[in-house]
């Protein structure tokens, strides 16, 4: 076989090689990313141009998250936190608005102890989706039906549901859900 014949036949072969080992990578990170995050890769990817503009943002997301210093929280304040929210479950009886205020800066209070920042919504919402993002949606619900309170056009349903969605974010923080992906040097 002349070197002509042997290259027509190698170089097409190795370019479907490489075109199918390109596929599998592409399909194994789009189904490691929609399993990490769950419903928020769904979310992103709508909000996006395409597939591959929302997969890189969750990319970016985890490297910004790979920066910070998330931690569990000690024993003593995982049980003030508990103390503190069943404070605001027993607030919610006489003053509900108030309540869901408090739990809302309680979240808050704990995302920011956990080693999360806390300055903006929407980077709390990004960096929060890398390690809960199965438990993200509870907080956007919580969080608006929060900002109807404020000008008190929340129902007392609607400030029941609050609680619960903050409850679910304020459980999975607590307990250190999805815990640190940061692994010891």
């Amino acid at each position: 076989m002349s070197t002509g014949t042997l290259l027509a036949i190698v170089i097409p072969l190795a370019v479907v090689v490489l075109l199918i080992a390109t596929g599998l990578v592409l399909y194994t990170r789009h189904r490691s990313l929609r399993e990490r995050y769950g419903p928020e890769y769904d979310r992103t990817v709508e909000g996006a141009d395409s597939r591959l503009a929302a997969e890189r943002e969750l990319g970016a997301r985890e490297k910004r998250h790979d920066k910070l210093d998330i931690k569990p929280l000690p024993a003593s304040l995982r049980e003030r936190y508990g103390r503190d929210w069943d404070d605001v479950q027993h607030e919610f009886v006489d003053r509900p608005e108030d309540a869901v205020h408090d739990a809302d800066r309680l979240v808050t209070s704990l995302m920011r102890d956990r080693g999360y920042p806390t300055d903006s919504y929407d980077q709390q919402l990004k960096d929060l989706s890398v390690e809960h993002g199965r438990t993200l949606d509870h907080y956007r619900t919580a969080h608006e039906i929060d900002t109807l309170s404020v000008n008190h056009k929340a129902t007392t349903e609607q400030l029941r549901v609050a609680m619960v969605h903050y409850r679910a974010l304020f459980d999975d923080l607590l307990s250190d859900g999805g815990q640190s992906r940061h692994v010891p040097a």
